[in-house]
């Protein structure tokens, strides 16, 4: 459904994304994971026929760069930031991007429902919550029943909750037979929504992995995702590292494999080296579980400091 060949981009001097080759076969669903700056959100760009780039990208047979629009008729996408007139009613909304996909109608009361904001027709987007506006961004991008989903990091605002109940209603869609590209450094949203895992590095891929196998090499045991101010990350890295624990940067912090009777222990560490951790999440990995449906701990940590 999704075929990327060799494509590369470039802005000015940096490369952004190098050489990229992905495949995904109609009702697959992949995740792309890496670090700030790995390369996701401009290959989804690209994708989407937003950016210009060498190499070939097709969805559903369609060139799209040739055939941009066609080939984004078939794509629904849901991108981090949203953009939406705050002044429009949320059925308004519905039936406005209805009307600029080209739909003849569109049932904006069964859009609504499908995404279970029943009852919030009449309300002003200004007027709903962060959770709300991402199920109205999902609504609209499923208008016309699109054949791929593309998201970028579409949980990234959300709290525990909303992000837990928006994932839920994200698993039932991978599991309709439609495609699915996401970014996330979420490993409990990797682990529920993706078959496979391609691995960005620098922009390039370095690796596709069964989804179970990428999880099961984050560690035994569970793994404490630890979101860090930005300026603090690489310290907390090295002294994690000293502390005898193997971390990996992520998006917005870091994820350290944890034992049951280490999951104190990176807390500690990172205590003594005055590091404030601002939000962590316990994400279990148990042996005998299916990696689709990851026990997630959500919990909010208090600023530690000195």
């Amino acid at each position: 459904m999704i075929r990327i060949e060799h494509v590369t981009k470039k802005f000015g001097r940096t490369v952004a994304v190098d050489d990229a080759c992905l495949t995904l076969p109609p009702g697959d669903s992949v995740a792309l994971w890496g670090a700030n700056g790995a390369g996701k959100t401009t290959l989804i760009r690209c994708v989407l026929g937003l950016l210009r780039f060498r190499g070939r990208i097709h969805v559903g047979g369609l060139d799209v760069r040739r055939s941009g629009k066609a080939a984004r008729l078939l794509i629904g996408y849901v991108p981090q930031e949203l953009g939406f007139y705050d002044d429009l009613g949320v059925a308004e909304a519905v039936r406005f991007f209805g009307r600029l996909k080209g739909l003849r109608s569109t049932d904006a009361e069964a859009s609504l429902a499908g995404v279970g904001l029943t009852g919030h027709e009449s309300k002003r987007i200004r007027e709903l919550s962060g959770g709300m506006k991402q199920r109205l961004a999902l609504a609209i991008a499923l208008l016309g029943d699109p054949a791929v989903l593309v998201l970028d990091e579409v949980t990234a605002s959300l709290d525990a909750v909303g992000r837990a109940e928006f994932v839920s209603m994200l698993r039932g869609l991978s599991g309709s037979g439609r495609t699915m590209l996401f970014a996330s450094h979420r490993v409990e949203e990797v682990a529920t929504l993706a078959e496979r895992v391609a691995v960005l590095d620098r922009g390039r891929i370095d690796r596709v992995v069964p989804c179970r196998d990428f999880v099961a090499s984050l560690g035994h045991g569970a793994v404490l995702h630890l979101v860090l101010p930005a300026h603090v990350r690489e310290r907390a890295m090295l002294s994690l590292k000293a502390g005898g624990f193997t971390p990996r940067m992520n998006g917005v912090g870091v994820l350290v494999p944890v034992s049951s009777e280490q999951k104190a222990g990176p807390f500690r560490v990172l205590a003594e080296a005055s590091i404030r951790v601002d939000d962590f999440e316990l994400v279990a990995l148990d042996h005998g579980m299916n990696a689709s449906e990851p026990r997630v701990s959500n919990r909010h940590a208090k600023e530690q400091r000195s």
